[in-house]
């Protein structure tokens, strides 16, 4: 197989875990940073690597439109393309079509969809989508899904349902990267019956991970702590598990509570970008006021790049003055921290700490 998971340790339902792919092993539970278009924003590959940074995300649909992945395919796939040698995951562009495009029309064969850039007509089929993701050629691929929107009704989250199954079979049945693995997307919404459905289905498929779609989509977080209960306990011990989207450091904490493995999210990056910064505490918008005078580093038991060489006066000058260094500086700061906080988090499931690790998070968090 291209793609295994080893369990290594659990502490309640926490994992610590290794998912061994052919370009090098992902310490698990693990944060991707995502670079939508072939690159992570405002950050080069080398600094990716300084990070901590062990697999990253492009997106399908941004691809295809913009440069077109036969074009990546030609340069060698998206690995030789963008200089990243570790270990790559591909979304099937299935979330991009349902929130980007500007007009779109469902049907059981597919999307016929309208470029967000130029209004350009396309389809996007479970068998298109593979051929774009092979031709990228990361090491995981997801399969072409329908995410319901939050709120739904019961009728349309099973309908969409019915088509994620119906796709995932015609995903698998053309997949056949030799380096590439494919995972399966649990659908279902907030409803209990259909994702245990949704479940039953992808399993008789035996994909080698499991995505859990269609959370964080809008829903209270409770709702989706609730569902995560339900949901993992029903995916196989021995095969990763990805909750697609989720990226907000309590978030990631109470996902790994509940046995999740992998994570993505835009959040840290796009929120450095407005000048915004995670702490222990929750969260500092760097480019107020107050910090205009604030010589301390961004978080003074922090050991990334940004706190260890600039203050808070410092990054906050250069957004204000719209200098690109605020915005780096930001970005690496945000990786750095959620990556680190898995890195902490595992290591306490390794020594049957999690739930002091747990306790202590939360004294902090938003005090």
């Amino acid at each position: 197989m291209t793609l295994t998971y080893e369990l290594i340790q659990t502490d309640g339902k926490a994992r610590a875990g290794i998912v061994h792919t052919t370009r090098g092993d992902i310490k698990t539970p693990v944060f991707m940073p995502v670079g939508t278009q072939a690159t992570v924003k405002t950050m080069s590959p080398n600094e990716l690597n300084t990070v901590g940074a062990q697999i990253i995300l492009a997106n399908t649909y941004h691809l295809y439109l913009r440069p077109g992945h036969d074009l990546v395919k030609e340069a060698g796939g998206l690995h030789s393309f963008m200089s990243w040698n570790k270990p790559i995951l591909t979304d099937s562009g299935g979330f991009q079509v349902f929130s980007l495009a500007d007009k779109k029309n469902i049907t059981d064969d597919g999307v016929l969809f309208y470029s967000h850039l130029d209004g350009s007509k396309h389809l996007f089929t479970p068998e298109k989508v593979m051929e774009i993701e092979q031709a990228l050629g990361a090491d995981i691929a997801m399969a072409f899904d329908v995410c319901s929107p939050y709120p739904a009704s019961k009728e349309q989250v099973e309908a969409d349902l019915t088509k994620t199954t119906a796709w995932a079979k015609r995903c698998k049945a053309v997949h056949n990267h030799p380096r590439q693995a494919l995972f399966g997307i649990v659908q279902g919404g907030l409803f209990k019956d259909l994702r245990e459905r949704s479940i039953k289905e992808l399993l008789e498929l035996d994909f080698p991970g499991y995505g859990i779609g269609g959370l964080s989509v809008g829903e209270p977080k409770p709702l989706m702590y609730e569902a995560l209960d339900y949901v993992t306990p029903l995916l196989p011990a021995n095969k990763p598990r990805y909750l697609m989207g989720v990226g907000s450091p309590d978030c990631l904490v109470e996902g790994v509570a509940r046995g999740v493995d992998m994570f993505d999210c835009v959040l840290p990056t796009r929120i450095a970008r407005n000048g915004t910064v995670f702490v222990p505490q929750g969260k500092m918008v760097i480019r107020n006021a107050q910090y205009a005078r604030d010589f301390r580093p961004i978080d003074e038991n922090c050991n990334c790049y940004a706190c260890r060489n600039f203050s808070r006066a410092y990054i906050r000058h250069l957004l204000k003055a719209d200098e690109i260094l605020g915005l780096r500086l930001t970005t690496i700061h945000n990786l750095h921290y959620l990556i680190d906080l898995m890195t902490r988090i595992r290591q306490a499931i390794l020594n049957n700490k999690f739930q002091e690790f747990y306790k202590n998070f939360y004294e902090i968090w938003q005090a």
